[in-house]
């Protein structure tokens, strides 16, 4: 059966924007459309977290080169993003805007994921920038229409929260998957079985607590990155179909505005013009640079700092606090608007990765209690830009007259890359010319590269969050200002329909 957007009491204008204050949306369909986000979260983790290790640790390749690298394929999707967002917003087919792009994705997706993270004992530099490049371009395919199809289903403010919620929260559930298939190989590599499986799980997770960690002593995680990483590729392979083909079969996309399609020229013109627009851009490509500078030397800082030998029941253990988490930061949104709530969580998390820095080997139960406040704080970073920006793409409505979320959602999914690229190559660059080794042996670095693998953890995300809080504290789009914005869009589509039907008319 088909999700779909139902009417409200009041009687709809058919020139009403979809998703408007005049109708309101099932909640499965809320539910539906966000499932694709966990596929995309599955592929998430492992670029972040066990990609560059892999390639560094078990086939030799070189920490500012895997930087390097990294850098080079991303900056693709100064290209990819924006053509992907413009094609999505003016095409239009029997099937929708969003829907054939997705569908394409999916293959192209599945086959760069599975050459990616399962590379031949011999790939090199060249193998990797490659498949990189494709699997960014592929991913881009399925993530700007998806972002953008969300947007749309909704043009309330805090009905926007929730579509963005509930995606966040297919987002956790991805990672959590991807956190429990290292954890299940790992618990197989120490000599569990099948039928111990679970009972390995709590043993993994309580040890934590209890102090049990310290006495074991587990085979060697350097060595598991590839059996690590060829799970999650195949837990993509199954995912990636079965869930784009749930959301194009059951839920249905808004119907066109009366403005569909905006000249290219004219449509930049009025993103630039977007001050909105403008602080979210920097407010994401700040934060998302904080958290990739942290992302990149993750695992280097818990097995070899911290010395935590389950890493997989760490990233677990953090992913069901950042689902537990989802209803607090959706609450806090609405209770005092989503800047001031996203100024509380980046203040939140600054004094939770200041904390890190006073740890040392062996303490587990100190580092998994901040983990799991960081966590927390997961949903948060997440959900709250991405509900933001649904709310800035209105501005450029009223401007415009068309709906070009795809072009929005692009521009930001851009930036969001860039930091990605830049800050994930800055972090491997710094912490490998100063002399940290990635092999798992921490005598063979140098105390200056353990010393910069320790800063760009706990003091990095730090300094580029701090950037972000003037931009945060004086955002304009508050509940209130949104409300009289998307009155004021009405009335401009009725201005608009009532002449395109009086012109009608006078030419019959």
């Amino acid at each position: 059966m088909t999700a779909d957007v139902t009417a409200a009491p009041a009687a709809p204008s058919p020139h009403a924007p979809a998703g408007g204050p005049e109708t309101a949306i099932k909640r499965s369909t809320i539910f539906l459309h966000g499932s694709l986000a966990l596929p995309l979260a599955v592929y998430g983790y492992p670029l972040a977290i066990w990609l560059p290790a892999h390639y560094a640790g078990q086939l030799g390749i070189s920490l500012q080169a895997i930087g390097l690298i990294i850098m080079i394929a991303r900056f693709t999707d100064v290209f990819t993003d924006p053509l992907m967002g413009e094609i999505s917003d003016r095409g239009r087919t029997r099937f929708g805007r969003r829907k054939p792009y997705i569908a394409l994705g999916a293959p192209a997706l599945m086959v760069s994921a599975w050459f990616l993270f399962v590379p031949p004992a011999d790939a090199g530099i060249v193998y990797f920038l490659v498949w990189l490049t494709l699997f960014f371009a592929s991913a881009t395919m399925i993530q700007i229409p998806f972002r953008a199809w969300g947007a749309e289903l909704s043009s309330n403010y805090h009905a926007r929260s929730q579509v963005t919620a509930a995606r966040e929260f297919y987002y956790l559930t991805g990672l959590l998957m991807a956190a429990a298939v290292p954890m299940v190989i790992e618990i197989f590599a120490d000599g569990g079985a099948v039928t111990e499986i679970f009972s390995a799980i709590w043993r993994d997770v309580s040890g934590a607590f209890t102090g049990e960690l310290m006495t074991r002593i587990p085979t060697s995680r350097a060595a598991l990155t590839g059996p690590v990483l060829m799970g999650l590729a195949i837990a993509i392979i199954i995912s990636v179909p079965l869930l784009s083909g749930l959301i194009i079969a059951t839920v249905k996309e808004p119907p066109p505005a009366l403005r569909e399609r905006v000249p290219m020229i004219e449509g930049f013109r009025h993103l630039w013009r977007n001050g909105p627009m403008r602080r979210v851009l920097i407010i994401a490509f700040l934060v998302i640079a904080g958290e990739s500078l942290r992302n990149a030397v993750s695992l280097f800082f818990i097995r070899d700092i911290i010395g935590i030998p389950t890493i997989g029941a760490a990233y677990f253990l953090y992913f069901i606090s950042g689902i537990a988490a989802i209803p607090f930061w959706l609450w806090l949104g609405k209770r005092m608007g989503k800047h001031h709530a996203f100024m509380v969580t980046l203040g939140f998390v600054s004094v939770v990765s200041a904390c890190n820095l006073l740890l040392g080997r062996g303490d587990y139960f100190a580092f998994f209690c901040l983990f799991l406040l960081k966590g927390f704080a997961f949903g948060g970073l997440q959900f709250l830009p991405l509900a933001m920006l649904a709310d800035v793409v209105d501005i450029d409505s009223v401007r415009s007259g068309g709906r070009r979320a795809g072009t929005y959602f692009a521009v930001l999914g851009l930036s969001e890359k860039l930091a990605a690229a830049i800050f994930t190559g800055m972090a491997l660059g710094i912490v490998g010319t100063l002399g940290y080794q990635a092999s798992g042996d921490l005598e063979a670095s140098s105390a200056v590269g353990v010393l910069s693998l320790r800063l760009v953890y706990c003091l990095g995300p730090i300094a580029l969050y701090a950037l972000s809080v003037p931009l945060i504290w004086g955002y304009p789009l508050t509940p209130d200002r949104h409300a009289r914005l998307h009155a004021g869009l009405a009335r401009k589509l009725d201005r608009r329909a009532r002449a395109a039907a009086a012109k009608q008319a006078a030419s019959q």
